[in-house]
């Protein structure tokens, strides 16, 4: 935790309880430390914070529709780059039908999220079934290989050169969110003995393994996932977003991080699902505009009605670098203070690093160029 001077006070027209009882015809912006986690000042302004007229220089927001991404790669180390740096690597793997091959990654655990796609995962521990809205969380080294019934997407989430482990939950307890117990190991059961291959036959497999992004081919006249068992407190694990409950408050607005669901090296990943809404009269019911002063933000959307947003529809993705306000679009300010339904119903990955991603080589068309405009009320956003 950094440190700062620990002094609280207020200072002219300001509410005393964040994210709540704004002065009217307010906006409150929050400047905080460390994400969510460290010392905040909450600042009331007249105008909405990100009402920008124009905007010049590379620290824009950005908005990417993945689904232009082209093609269908029958290996993951084939899928196109969307952000990266030392820390973390986010890919977006579009295939379809089964793997003819093994991958393994000496780089870093990979977190895979299951966006469309219904199918099975072979792995050195046995077999999961896995299907839309899944992460599958791969430690570091583990041989695999999936076989999907059609075409499916995968967001790939690599944590270079660290490991994922789950969150401090705090106060809330060991169950919050989600209970570990709803997390699914592989198992060996009979499709996965099915697919060794038997004594005496020969079968041609190859084991393409990623490390320093450069890869290397290893061939073997068998399959190599032909263990019989294992023991240990190293596995794969996988849970769906179904299966998460997430933090709510009548009176409050939860920051994203209430909603952290892995950590890994200088980044984490969070989960928005559906939830109520606030229900205080005087609580704010949309995300505050927050200044990303020590946090890179990216948000992928993975499907449902994303309120906060405007013209961004499943399959897309943003990024808010670091050092700027941002907050929800105009079109969601006229329910800051009055949700018109009783519920979200969204559900999306985020990610936030603690180092500045940079943007991989993608296809025109991919990003949508007029993004940083969608926030000012005098210009309409890029098709």
């Amino acid at each position: 935790m950094a440190s700062y001077i620990g002094i609280s006070k207020v200072e002219g027209i300001a509410s005393r309880q964040a994210h709540a009882d704004m002065p009217e015809g307010t906006y409150e912006r929050e400047m905080s430390k460390e994400g969510f986690f460290g010392p905040s000042a909450q600042l009331h302004h007249r105008r909405p914070p990100t009402g920008w007229s124009d905007w010049e220089g590379p620290l824009r927001p950005r908005a990417f529709d993945l689904n232009k991404v082209d093609g269908d790669t029958g290996s993951p180390w084939d899928a196109a780059m969307v952000l990266h740096n030392a820390h973390c690597k986010m890919r977006i793997w579009r295939t379809s039908g089964a793997m003819d091959h093994l991958v393994r990654n000496g780089d870093g655990d990979e977190l895979l999220f299951i966006h469309d796609g219904v199918g099975q995962l072979f792995c050195d521990f046995g077999r999961l079934d896995i299907r839309m809205g899944d992460y599958v969380m791969l430690p570091r080294g583990t041989m695999w290989r999936a076989e999907f019934d059609g075409p499916a997407d995968v967001l790939m989430i690599e944590a270079t050169n660290s490991s994922y482990r789950l969150p401090d939950k705090g106060l809330v307890g060991h169950h919050a969110f989600f209970d570990p117990a709803m997390l699914v190991s592989p198992a060996m059961d009979e499709a996965f003995k099915a697919q060794q291959t038997p004594d005496g036959v020969e079968e041609e497999w190859k084991v393409r393994i990623k490390r320093r992004d450069r890869i290397s081919t290893v061939t073997y006249p068998y399959n190599p996932l032909d263990a019989v068992g294992w023991h240990g407190d190293l596995m794969p694990v996988r849970i769906n977003v179904e299966d998460f409950r997430p933090l709510t408050s009548h009176r409050y607005h939860l920051p994203p991080s209430a909603h952290t669901t892995f950590l890994g090296n200088r980044f984490v990943v969070c989960t928005f699902c559906p939830r109520p809404f606030e229900q205080d009269p005087g609580a704010l019911k949309v995300p505050f505009f927050h200044n990303n002063d020590d946090y890179d933000e990216v948000l992928f959307y993975h499907r449902g009605d994303f309120f906060s947003r405007d013209n961004i529809d499943r399959g897309m993705m943003t990024f808010h670098p670091c050092g700027f306000t941002h907050g929800p679009h105009p079109k969601a300010l006229k329910n800051m203070l009055s949700a018109p339904k009783p519920e979200t119903d969204e559900y999306a990955v985020m990610v936030d690093t603690r180092d500045a991603l940079e943007v991989g080589d993608l296809p025109d068309g991919v990003e949508n160029e007029g993004y940083v405009r969608s926030w000012s009320v005098r210009a309409e956003v890029a098709e």
